[in-house]
């Protein structure tokens, strides 16, 4: 078991003493801080903190290092990603400029299906090496840990070149990475007009293939208007823990969609967008395991609200937030 010492830490922040799972309403107003402090680390896990004065003695087998008055806090940990792509969509800025809203691009056939497009005729290997890119730079502005999805393969063979390729990220990049099996983005070309065999499909072939293979710690439905509905969404999360990937929803944004609802009633992590979110949908989360996840990026690309995290933390409940829009290569989180 490796064992790190920091000492001389001059501020040592995000300290926790209660060992809570995570902070909600009122106390995401507080981050404790305590100063001249050291920290030890077992395994890849806080072991030990305190204050210079009590810092115990260690042995030489301890790996020591000096802080040197440097300050020690969390990294950001980004739980919606779509950093695996081919690449970006800003084609379409010219239709958002001219009025076309999200959903009559998609319509069109744009949006998610361009990316299907342009990750369908992209190799493994260059789609590894694109990633890193987004990867490192990340990594480079603060965050320790990533959620990154798939979702725009949209056939199994595609689907699964994406999660190999997260899975390959999580192998050799520093940061802490979390697979998301996400075939439930939209419909793939192939089945234009028949939905239903879609969505039969992801069940039947795509998250047994995913799951044979390891590749996926969660699944993942684009439950709004114009996508998957509900019950779609219900039988997707079900096939998804029966081979033990537990469920994360896209869910109102575009519309009041039931998105809610659906992850309340399949004890999903979170529901992440939330720009359409009602008070109806921020009484029914209150007091639940799952947790509302903001896209403020999403709100700035398409001009829509942005979801209303100050009366989610009113209500007593802890939002989670999507990292700040990458420069350069953009990750859209949509």
């Amino acid at each position: 078991m490796a064992t790190t010492l920091f000492f001389n830490i001059a501020t040592l922040g995000g300290v926790d003493r209660k060992g809570r799972l995570r902070l909600q309403g009122s106390e995401m107003a507080q981050f404790e801080t305590l100063d001249n402090a050291y920290l030890l680390v077992k395994d890849g896990r806080i072991a030990d903190f305190g204050p210079m004065e009590q810092m115990p003695k260690f042995d030489d087998n301890v790996t020591k290092v000096d802080a040197d008055g440097g300050t020690v806090m969390p990294s950001f940990c980004d739980s919606h990603t779509h950093i695996v792509n081919a690449g970006s969509r800003e084609g379409e800025f010219v239709d958002k400029i001219n009025g076309l809203s999200y959903a009559e691009i998609a319509k069109r056939g744009g949006g998610i299906l361009n990316s299907a497009d342009k990750l369908h005729e992209m190799s493994e290997d260059d789609l590894y090496e694109q990633s890193m890119k987004r990867v490192r730079e990340v990594m480079f502005k603060g965050t320790g840990c990533v959620e990154i999805k798939s979702g725009y393969g949209l056939n199994t063979e595609d689907e699964l070149k994406m999660l190999r390729v997260i899975k390959r990220i999580k192998e050799t990049s520093p940061l802490k990475v979390v697979a998301n099996f996400l075939g439930a983005h939209a419909v793939g070309r192939a089945y234009a007009g028949r939905q239903a065999e879609y969505v039969d499909l992801v069940i039947n072939e795509m998250i047994p293939a995913v799951a044979a293979e390891g590749l996926a710690d969660f699944v993942d439905v684009f439950c709004d208007e114009g996508f998957f509905t509900p019950e779609e969404t219900g039988r997707i999360l079900q096939a998804g823990a029966k081979h033990g990937m537990r469920g994360k929803i896209h869910g109102q944004e575009l519309a009041p969609s039931g998105g809610v609802e659906v992850a309340l009633k399949h004890n999903a992590l979170s529901v992440d967008h939330l720009e359409s979110m009602t008070d109806e949908d921020i009484a029914m989360m209150i007091g639940t395991e799952t947790s509302p996840t903001a896209l403020p990026g999403t709100s700035f690309f398409l001009n829509i609200p942005f979801a209303p995290v100050r009366k989610m933390i009113s209500a007593g409940l802890g939002p989670a937030m999507q990292a700040t829009i990458i420069q350069g290569q953009h990750r859209r989180a949509i």
